[in-house]
């Protein structure tokens, strides 16, 4: 054969190769992602270059500055349109930037702000060796109680990683409720589920309690996200496509030209049922439904508990997100398929998170129970498959993560020689001993329990009137029922707190510094505002409940 025959044949093979377009990434629409995840990898460039008496600061002003800048991206877009008239899909049909995708984000960045606060504090616990220290380990590789953790403490080590994790654990929940395809959301759950893997098992006191809670999320989470491939590789044999809008158009029967390759699996609704069920279970994992709740308590125990507060807020917000998105985007046209399930699903988890809190003995794991009874309030909202179901469902979200981080951060307050006291029988007389610290934790468990006038009952009042206009009136009456066996453990720790007689060899009430003083301030006020004038709050949530599809 000839050298021109050859080079015939090379460019001839070669011409489609230059037709490949240049993707088109529109960077100002994706711009509160792209600071935090660039000022995640500038935090690991400063654990590798800024000297370690200086990491702290550094870390601290970088995660603040990042993250309100990456807020005021989320306003400036939102203000241009971008949640309303101007809502479209963006980065070649991967990301949505749409009202429920920006309201997402505001509040995941609003509430990674106030959490960064609670991870910089250092003045809970007394100075070891004459350096602050903050909730997490020395030396998070050293094993616990060796020579090299003891040798990391005299030094004064901290484990300023946390702040670059954390960044990157936020990136990847800003993208996670506005991915607009399979292949995003399955890259976003990873992005934020390995960061808070590791978060969990850096606690300061406790460290194997802590070890243990993030290997029993580790093996949990990565089964989880393993139900979750396999549901989109199924939805992908369904579909041709891991793209929401051809997954529903291929749904509802709207597709027409169909490569004859997939004719035979494409439409196949086995494939679409099993896998759907599949993405949905990894879903209702990451939001702690019953019965994929079981990691909750442990995992919200032994992590540090600043890890925690943020988890429980950060996490249930990103992934009610995306779960709405699939529902309402995908599926609409299989509604009478999901909803019995949806119903059940939220039935046992109101009930099963309510119920098995009044046994808890322990601060955090009882909080962990109600974070599931949430989490069944909240799938209320979810299954009203009403344009109100969605604006109820991110109203209930903005007022519970705060509220979340609030108590939580309370909660490092009240200490002992151990560390944090959270047994509850070391609560008592807290209310005489620290009156305001009582106070304030008593605000936020009225919250949760949706007494009038806080932001829980906001919350809760706009969700089940939802789900009662959709047609889901009995589950309302479950939620009330939940609602009212929910309020009898709130109410036994008021009860423990102000009517009983504080132990003399009680925990005492650490003094905090501003950052976690700030933490518990705005926890304490987005719950009393939310209450008390809750209109202005809703009708933004209302505006920004349309998806774009």
């Amino acid at each position: 054969m000839s050298a021109s025959a050859v080079h015939s044949l090379w460019t001839t093979a070669a011409d489609p190769i230059s037709k490949i377009d240049a993707p088109k990434i529109e960077y100002g629409q994706l711009s509160p992602t792209l600071i935090v995840i660039g000022a995640a990898v500038l935090g690991v460039l400063v654990e590798a270059f800024v000297p370690r008496k200086s990491r702290y600061y550094v870390q601290v002003f970088l995660s603040v500055v990042a993250l309100a800048a990456a807020f005021a991206a989320v306003v400036a877009l939102a203000a241009g349109g971008y949640g309303t008239t101007k809502a479209h899909i963006a980065a070649m049909g991967a990301i949505a930037v749409d009202g429920p995708a920006l309201f997402l984000q505001g509040t995941i960045l609003l509430a990674g702000i106030v959490a960064v606060f609670t991870f910089a504090e250092r003045r809970l616990d007394p100075e070891a060796h004459g350096n602050r220290v903050d909730s997490f380990a020395a030396q998070a590789a050293s094993v616990p109680g060796s020579d090299s953790e003891k040798a990391a403490v005299k030094a004064g080590f901290t484990t300023t990683e946390v702040f670059p994790l954390v960044l990157f654990a936020i990136g990847g929940m800003l993208v996670f409720p506005a991915a607009n395809d399979l292949l995003t959301l399955f890259i976003a759950l990873e992005v934020f589920s390995l960061p808070l893997y590791l978060l969990c098992a850096v606690a300061r006191r406790k460290r194997l309690m802590s070890q243990e809670a993030a290997v029993k999320y580790f093996l949990l989470g990565a089964f989880a996200s393993a139900f979750t491939l396999f549901g989109i590789a199924l939805l992908y044999g369904y579909a041709g496509s891991v793209s929401y809008a051809t997954i529903a158009s291929v749904a509802d029967g709207s597709v027409t030209d169909i490569d004859p390759a997939l004719a035979d699996t494409m439409g196949n609704d086995a494939l679409l049922l099993i896998g759907m069920a599949l993405v949905v279970m990894g879903l209702l994992f990451k939001v702690g439904a019953v019965p994929f709740h079981m990691w909750t308590p442990d995992v919200y125990q032994g992590a540090p508990t600043p890890v925690t507060g943020f988890m429980a807020a950060a996490t249930k917000v990103a992934a009610f997100g995306a779960l709405l998105r699939l529902l309402y985007v995908v599926l609409p046209g299989l509604r009478w398929d999901w909803r019995p399930v949806m119903w059940a699903v939220a039935i046992v988890t109101m009930l099963g998170g309510a119920i098995v809190a009044i046994t808890q003995t322990d601060i955090k794991r009882l909080l962990a129970y109600s974070s599931i009874a949430h989490a069944g309030f909240i799938l209320a909202g979810v299954i009203a498959t009403t344009p109100d179901g969605v604006s109820s469902v991110l109203f209930y979200l903005g007022a519970y993560s705060f509220v979340t981080i609030g108590a939580f951060a309370v909660v490092t307050l009240v200490r002992d020689a151990g560390g944090e006291a959270t047994h509850l029988s070391k609560w008592a007389g807290l209310g005489r001993r620290s009156p305001l610290v009582a106070a304030v934790f008593a605000i936020f468990l009225l919250a949760f329990a949706g007494i009038p006038l806080t932001s829980g009952f906001a919350g809760k009042f706009a969700v089940f009137k939802a789900a009662a206009e959709g047609g889901a009136g009995a589950l309302v009456v479950v939620g009330v029922v939940s609602s009212a066996i929910a309020a009898f453990f709130y109410i036994r720790v008021i009860v423990v707190m102000f009517f009983s007689e504080p132990k003399a060899d009680g925990p005492t009430v650490a003094v905090p510094s501003p950052l976690t003083m700030t933490t518990i301030a705005v926890g304490v006020a987005v719950t009393v505002v939310l209450g008390l004038a809750p209109q202005y709050f809703l009708d933004l949530a209302g505006q920004a409940g349309v998806f774009v599809r």
